[in-house]
């Protein structure tokens, strides 16, 4: 059984109202196997970028490229990405419910995986080249119920949205005030965390992976204006 295939049967039984728990019983495979988090993952984007397609009105050209770049579809699969996005779509729940089951998909400990997802939402929100307001509230709210506070949610808007404020404690997850060598240990941890190996582990897949340098030269760019400024 395909990848799209058992992605579908997942968001299916979603909209008929069963919980991820059902649903990560029917992506195992042997018994006391982990779920594939890829999958989860892939399920997440799809899920809350067709809520957030209803947000600004359509679903442009521009989105369905991206979705084709975060996610290698092959032309046997189409047919069935295409169901997968149109459930999710046409489903009456409201995306905060979906993002309520997505974040109770994912523990506690995977709050990084919470910011990838957030992250793609962002990369899909801004394949057209602009920024709806309603992408902005419905951006803000899923952040929000992920748990990932409003600085999160900022460091990501500046990294993605043009004209949008840059600070750069926001981008390395610290306050301002915080002594430079904690800034310094939270810089080299956001490249750790921004390595592909450990994106992967995350879920994160391989197309998404390669648009991580975007994500680190934000990264080097918020330690150096730090460090700059300090030291001048």
């Amino acid at each position: 059984m395909s990848i799209w295939t058992r992605i579908n049967e997942a968001l299916t039984a979603l909209a008929n109202g069963e919980g991820f728990a059902a649903i990560f019983d029917r992506l195992r495979g042997t018994a006391g196997q982990s779920p594939d988090r890829s999958i989860g993952f892939t399920i997440a984007v799809i899920a809350l970028g067709a809520k957030m397609a209803k947000a600004d009105g359509e679903v442009t050209k521009g989105e369905v490229v991206m979705f084709r770049r975060l996610f290698t579809i092959p032309p046997e699969e189409e047919a069935n990405a295409a169901r997968v996005f149109n459930l999710a779509r046409q489903d009456v729940a409201g995306f905060d419910a979906y993002a309520r089951k997505i974040k109770a998909m994912f523990p506690e400990e995977d709050r990084k995986t919470l910011i990838d997802l957030l992250e793609a939402l962002f990369l899909i929100a801004m394949a057209d080249g602009e920024y709806h307001p309603n992408e902005d509230a419905f951006l803000r709210e899923v952040a929000t119920i992920f748990g990932l506070g409003d600085p999160c949610f900022r460091a990501l808007r500046g990294r993605h949205v043009e004209g949008a404020p840059r600070d750069p404690y926001d981008i390395l997850g610290v306050a301002p005030g915080t002594e430079l060598e904690q800034v310094r240990a939270a810089w080299k941890q956001a490249v750790r965390d921004t390595h592909p190996d450990v994106l992967a582990a995350r879920g994160v897949p391989p197309e998404m992976v390669e648009l991580a340098s975007r994500r680190l030269i934000a990264i080097n760019a918020a330690w150096e204006e730090i460090h700059g400024k300090r030291a001048a």
